[in-house]
């Protein structure tokens, strides 16, 4: 008999695909024989996700957890929307949620961790739902927010279900006000996120490239004006503030009521709050943002297979 090591166990799963607990089970069902253990997940339909994972998996569910003063938002992606209405698959995204609460963010320790209610980790969670229920999936990102004194809110858009849907928010909000009164107000942010898709929280924080590349644009479009240089620099300089307007938090027209900027909300809230307020974060996910989604024509699909 093979000994089961950590890279027995390891080749098996770049095999395979399935999950570690799975696979160490496997050899020490047949003595350490490799090949014995692949048909044994096989014959488990533990092997299954290994072919699944080359799919595009652009559906699924964004998800957000608020505790004690953390929060995080995850999106756990699948192949169709179907499965995003699956109760299994929520009740796992919901858990997920639940346990990068506590973690630091990072995706690949929220996939080591284990999850309470499967007894395992969350990657072979995973890989055992890609089994059972018949679609690759996939633990794409996480992010977290935490204050030190404040509150987290949260909003999810095209809820599937509690605390899961399309689009996830976690605002972010320092202060020792009352916090039932900055929970509704960070709830209307968060609102506010969803429809308006801020870049940045303060002009500091936009991307210095993204400027350089914006003033470039500016100053071409200006030139072609025909304008004196010293007039240039003056066009440019307010329609930078327009781009601010457009993409930074704070700086952006308060769509609630439709004229404040979300500074100027902050601001009269610690006057009637009686205590300061700092909007120290946000962060905003959309289901399947980013992830080029395959096109596929079913006629022309069927038209090779009839020619092959």
């Amino acid at each position: 008999m093979a000994e089961v090591t950590a890279g027995l166990v390891k080749e098996l799963r770049d095999k395979t695909g399935a999950g570690m607990m799975d696979c160490k089970k496997a050899l020490n069902e047949t003595a350490g024989d490799m090949e014995a253990a692949v048909d044994w997940l096989r014959k488990k339909g533990l092997a299954a996700a290994a072919k699944k994972a080359g799919r595009v998996a652009a559906e699924g569910l964004v998800a957000v957890a608020v505790q004690d003063g953390r929060g995080a938002v995850v999106e756990v992606n699948a192949e169709t929307d179907f499965v995003a209405r699956n109760d299994q698959f929520q009740t796992f995204v919901a858990a997920v949620a639940d346990l990068a609460a506590t973690t630091d963010g990072d995706v690949e320790n929220l996939k080591a961790a284990s999850l309470p209610s499967a007894g395992h980790s969350v990657a072979d969670e995973v890989t055992h739902l890609v089994s059972t229920i018949g679609e690759n999936i996939s633990l794409r990102r996480v992010a977290h927010l935490a204050v030190n004194d404040g509150v987290i809110a949260s909003y999810v858009h095209n809820a599937a279900a509690p605390g899961m849907g399309k689009i996830g928010v976690l605002v972010a909000l320092e202060s020792q006000a009352d916090k039932e009164a900055l929970s509704a107000m960070g709830k209307q942010i968060a609102m506010h996120v969803a429809a308006a898709r801020p870049e940045a929280l303060d002009v500091a924080d936009v991307d210095p490239t993204a400027i350089d590349r914006e003033r470039a644009v500016l100053e071409d479009q200006a030139r072609a004006s025909g304008k004196p240089e010293q007039i240039i620099g003056k066009m440019v300089e307010g329609r930078l503030r327009k781009y601010y307007e457009d993409v930074v938090l704070l700086e952006q027209v308060y769509v609630i009521d439709g004229e404040s900027r979300v500074r100027q909300v902050v601001e009269k809230a610690a006057e009637d709050l009686g205590a300061p307020v700092t909007l120290s974060g946000f962060v905003s996910y959309r289901l399947g943002e980013g992830i080029e989604k395959k096109q596929s024509d079913l006629a022309a699909e069927v038209a090779a297979t009839l020619e092959g």
